[in-house]
């Protein structure tokens, strides 16, 4: 497929364990490197040629919205949280109006990455088969994310269809960045839910894929793993 014109951004959540940071503003706006984790996703967003990104507002959400005004590529639309807030899923399902008919990205809004040998963005788009897959997900190997220390989400067959962790560590995580087809969200409400209620219903069909990410990919949870994630940058690990 060609890249998705359209993305949306997860910019809403409170950030609590990067507190005390985001008790004055919200966590995409902090600095990582000397731009902040939602300029740097936009700025990706724009060199693969997405043409529109939707962020949506829930924490603080006015700062975003100033820190956005004047933001040319791509073009930015809004999706309000402020009276409520809906998490992944919810937040997705309300913004679908925006986001149109076809396949689209999807990102966390505090994710940090460097693209490998390919654009990162460009290596999922050219992956995507509309007549196998409803979702499909960057994929890090567990071992080398810089900040990261869990057990891994899931496993990855030789086709990249995806296998949720049970025991044990898994060999891969969950990267924040992903292609969602409209038709995983058909009938949803705008209500809160976590997209990995979606995840498993095309896992179960047999429609959950990944891609394994050939880059370098930050874990910027804690103050603790800022610092981490600008050391990393620094040093050019």
């Amino acid at each position: 497929m060609n890249v998705p014109a359209a993305a949306m951004v997860l910019a809403a959540g409170l950030g609590t364990r990067m507190r005390p940071l985001t008790a004055t503003r919200p966590k995409p706006l902090i600095e990582v490197g000397g731009r902040s984790m939602l300029d740097r996703i936009l700025d990706h967003l724009a060199a693969a040629g997405v043409k529109t990104a939707v962020v949506n507002l829930h924490h603080l959400g006015e700062q975003i919205r100033a820190h956005l005004a004047t933001r040319e590529r791509p073009h930015i639309l809004l999706s309000d949280e402020t009276d409520r807030l809906l998490e992944t899923g919810g937040g997705v399902c309300r913004a679908l109006p925006l986001l149109g008919p076809e396949p689209f990205f999807a990102l966390n809004g505090d994710v940090v990455w460097q693209d490998g040998p390919v654009p990162t963005l460009r290596d999922l788009a050219a992956f995507w088969r509309d007549d196998a897959m409803d979702a499909l997900l960057l994929m890090h190997p567990t071992g080398t994310a810089v900040g990261y220390d869990g057990l891994g989400d899931f496993l990855m067959d030789q086709h990249g269809r995806l296998i949720r962790r049970t025991v044990g560590v898994a060999p891969f995580l969950f990267a924040g960045i992903q292609i969602l087809h409209p038709r995983l969200l058909a009938g949803c409400v705008a209500e809160p839910f976590s997209l990995n209620r979606l995840y498993d219903r095309a896992a179960a069909n047999g429609r959950l894929y990944g891609v394994r990410h050939l880059g370098r990919w930050m874990h910027i949870g804690t103050p603790a793993g800022l610092a981490e994630a600008e050391l990393a940058l620094q040093r050019g690990d």
